[in-house]
């Protein structure tokens, strides 16, 4: 995995190389559910960093490709699912090798592998799969830039909170586990897109000092500092006077 120094490093430089994504699914601990062998994905969202535009697959949307009604999705749902991932995947297919931000997405009950194999036992094929090598786990780089405590656990719900609130739309594991068993796959849906601008935002945030962390390390001192006018005005005076080598090996070590 890239360096936290290096993404955002390369981020500010090419952003149209960097796609976000977040995916909703079956949930994965209701004993209750009546699942299938391994989760049904429920909704897919892509959002291009640099454009801001972002492409769903989602259920709802699937369904209505086929002429399937809201209210008969559950009985066909293998067929709404099929539809879907094969969308997903003819976007990925030219679009491999570009860079994939996501969030924890890393294991075959949740993750990469998780939409690869749903994708194998609905067509009998082999997807465009995403190579390792260009997913960027956004909750690994933030640790890695802001320290291990930089919110505390649940961390992404956490992180909104000292950003501002929880995202309009957003809902938690357990919230979307009632949703899935409601069949509200378009709430489902609302959470990903709101979950996955929520990424974008961070990211944006970061770069320009101001995300706001729990954490305690050096970043986090730094980015405190600058936000307030004094500090400005006292890096502009340093500058003035000739401190501009110092400033600039100190943003170098930053970023």
């Amino acid at each position: 995995m890239a360096s936290a120094e290096s993404f955002f490093r390369d981020i500010k430089r090419d952003p149209g190389r960097y796609y976000i994504i977040h995916y909703s699914s079956e949930t994965l601990f209701d004993p209750d559910a009546e699942k299938a062998p391994s989760p049904r994905i429920t909704s897919i969202v892509v959002r291009h960093y640099q454009s801001g535009q972002t492409l769903s697959f989602a259920t709802h949307t699937a369904a209505e490709t086929l002429g399937i009604a809201l209210d008969q999705i559950e009985a066909r749902f293998d067929e709404v699912e099929k539809e879907m991932l094969t969308q997903f995947y003819k976007f990925v297919r030219d679009r491999r090798e570009r860079l994939w931000v996501h969030w924890n997405m890393r294991a075959i009950t949740f993750g990469f592998e998780h939409l690869e194999h749903r994708y194998r036992v609905l067509t009998h094929d082999e997807p465009p799969s995403i190579p390792v090598e260009v997913r960027l786990n956004l909750n690994d780089i933030l640790k890695a830039r802001y320290g291990q405590d930089y919110a505390p656990d649940p961390r992404m719900s956490s992180l909104m909170n000292l950003n501002g609130g929880l995202v309009q739309g957003f809902m938690a594991g357990k919230d979307e586990s009632e949703a899935f068993k409601a069949k509200d796959y378009i709430r489902m849906h609302a959470s990903t897109i709101a979950k996955v601008t929520f990424f974008a935002h961070v990211i944006s945030l970061a770069l320009k000092g101001k995300l706001k962390t729990a954490g305690n390390g050096i970043v986090n001192l730094i980015d405190r500092l600058l936000e307030s006018r004094k500090a400005r005005v006292t890096v502009t005076a340093c500058t003035a006077l000739g401190g501009a080598v110092a400033l600039v090996q100190g943003w170098k070590w930053i970023f």
